[in-house]
């Protein structure tokens, strides 16, 4: 796990890229637009989705997540617990966030037609959680964890992403 500064912005980019890239792509397939937006299209709005969701998870969903996270009742020097309810926290908040930054896109590509906002929002809340969490707990967050540590955490930040013993 991430101790500085530096450190939690890199495990923060690698995390945001995984599930940005997944999610995205399953948006994107679910409104039935990935064939009908250029390569340039999609990749300015995962650029842009990338950036929004980085922020909002550094500065608002982050922060909020790990002093909930902290304040429950579970025996903290358990990593696997601490980590599990850290990433429930994260999930949780990002999913609210992100599934209000879709709605606002979609809101601006005129492609709500009248549906009640309350009911899309809380649907793009459910479909996004249903695959975030079991994105988050089985594949990104344990991928992450150990790319980081393997790459990042091992080398002390010396010289990220190169391997020093060959």
């Amino acid at each position: 796990m991430p101790t500085t500064k530096k450190e939690h912005t890199y495990f923060g980019l690698m995390m945001c890229t995984g599930m940005v890239v997944v999610m995205m792509t399953f948006n994107l397939l679910y409104n039935g637009l990935m064939g009908s937006m250029s390569p340039l299209e999609i990749l300015f709005q995962f650029v842009l989705c990338f950036i929004v969701a980085f922020v909002v998870e550094s500065f608002i969903v982050g922060p909020v997540a790990q002093k909930i996270a902290f304040a429950l009742p579970f025996n903290k020097s358990n990593k696997v617990i601490g980590i599990l309810t850290i990433s429930v926290c994260m999930v949780v908040g990002m999913v609210l966030m992100m599934s209000m930054y879709g709605m606002l896109t979609a809101y601006l590509a005129n492609q709500l037609n009248g549906k009640s906002l309350v009911e899309t929002y809380l649907h793009t809340i459910l479909r996004n959680f249903s695959l975030a969490l079991p994105l988050q707990l089985l594949i990104i967050g344990p991928l992450v964890r150990y790319v980081f540590g393997k790459f990042i955490k091992a080398k002390g930040n010396a010289a990220p992403f190169v391997n020093s013993e060959a």
